[in-house]
């Protein structure tokens, strides 16, 4: 396979990555959300520290979940940028010690 195939699988990848990421991200807020909103329902008084919790929890999900968006970025940033071809002799010199 040439170059621009290994390119194309790459941002393939990374953009994979990156709606995974957001999936798993929002599912997670959907369901700390689910659970606290069924914890306050049940008991009222409780509603200001579970707001709490669930905010500081959601807020821990979403930085998660811009971390892997970064590193899909960068991954594809990566990708994108021309590599330097090898030196001739350097894969020979791992043939020569044999």
């Amino acid at each position: 396979m040439n170059d621009l195939t290994f390119l194309g699988l790459g941002y393939i990848g990374a953009g994979i990555g990156a709606g995974l990421t957001l999936i798993g991200a929002g599912l997670g807020i959907g369901k700390l959300a689910a659970a606290a909103l069924e914890g306050t329902a049940r008991q009222p008084e409780a509603g200001p520290a579970l707001r709490t919790t669930m905010i500081i929890a959601a807020a821990l999900i979403e930085g998660l979940g811009f971390l892997a968006l970064v590193i899909c970025f960068f991954a594809v940033m990566n990708l994108a940028m021309p590599k330097a071809p090898a030196a001739p002799g350097a894969a020979q010199t791992e043939t020569a010690r044999h």
